[in-house]
């Protein structure tokens, strides 16, 4: 579900070890467009997070890999987003983690006569995905999901606020300096920790405003890759 078609696939090889280098995780890529391409990257760090600086600093590193590669035709639009609170679920790992929550699921062939499924995750047993239904308990082989994505409700920005609001307080802790000789070092360990040291692309990067802390828009950073002359 990460990918759709060959080349996505194709791009996550390309992009996925750059990416953890920095210690960020691909969520899902998409190439749409026909004669104006985008090409979007979801991405998010191991706890879940992802902000705008986050999402520079991943487009600063994929850009020189997209440039040498070249694996996309003509002019398009790079996008490097997170995955927002209503989140697609794209790995077995993310069903168990968002167990209580509610979910939307599609499947690639039909179950009981139907495709689409609508509940609220339990979790994961094996290699199966188990959800309560309207109806009575479900369990769908992961292996047969075509898209699967959390579904906004009360909860789930309560949760997500909240989590927002552990990474604020941990960064504001990262940034306090006890003693004068602690300096150098805590801000080195932030500035590697943002991606800083990466060097910009050579295309110029235009970042859409950062949304209130609290907002259900995804962060996104956008990039034209040109063809070189």
């Amino acid at each position: 579900m990460r990918a759709s078609t060959p080349i996505e696939e194709r791009l996550i090889e390309l992009l996925e070890p750059a990416a953890a280098d920095l210690g960020y995780r691909l969520v899902r890529v998409r190439l749409s467009g026909l004669k104006r391409k985008r090409l979007q990257i979801m991405a998010e760090r191991e706890d879940g997070s992802m902000r705008l600086e986050d999402c520079e600093a991943l487009s600063r590193a994929i850009s020189p890999v997209l440039d040498a590669s070249d694996p996309i035709r003509g002019e398009y639009d790079l996008e490097v987003s997170s995955p927002g609170i209503d989140r697609p679920l794209v790995r077995l790992e993310d069903f168990a983690r968002f167990a209580g929550h509610e979910a939307k699921l599609e499947t690639l062939q039909m179950i009981d006569g139907r495709k689409r499924f609508r509940g609220v995750l339990k979790g994961v047993e094996g290699d199966v995905v188990v959800f309560d239904l309207p109806e009575g308990e479900a369990a769908i082989p992961f292996a047969q999901l075509a898209e699967a994505r959390l579904v906004l409700t009360d909860r789930l920005i309560e949760e997500d606020l909240k989590r927002a609001k552990a990474a604020e307080l941990d960064q504001d802790h990262i940034a306090v300096l006890p003693r004068e000789g602690d300096a150098a070092d805590a801000v080195g360990r932030r500035g590697r920790s943002q991606g800083g040291v990466q060097p910009p692309p050579q295309s110029a990067l235009r970042a859409d405003s950062s949304p209130s802390r609290g907002s259900t828009a995804p962060q996104i950073d956008k990039t034209t890759k040109r063809k070189p002359s």
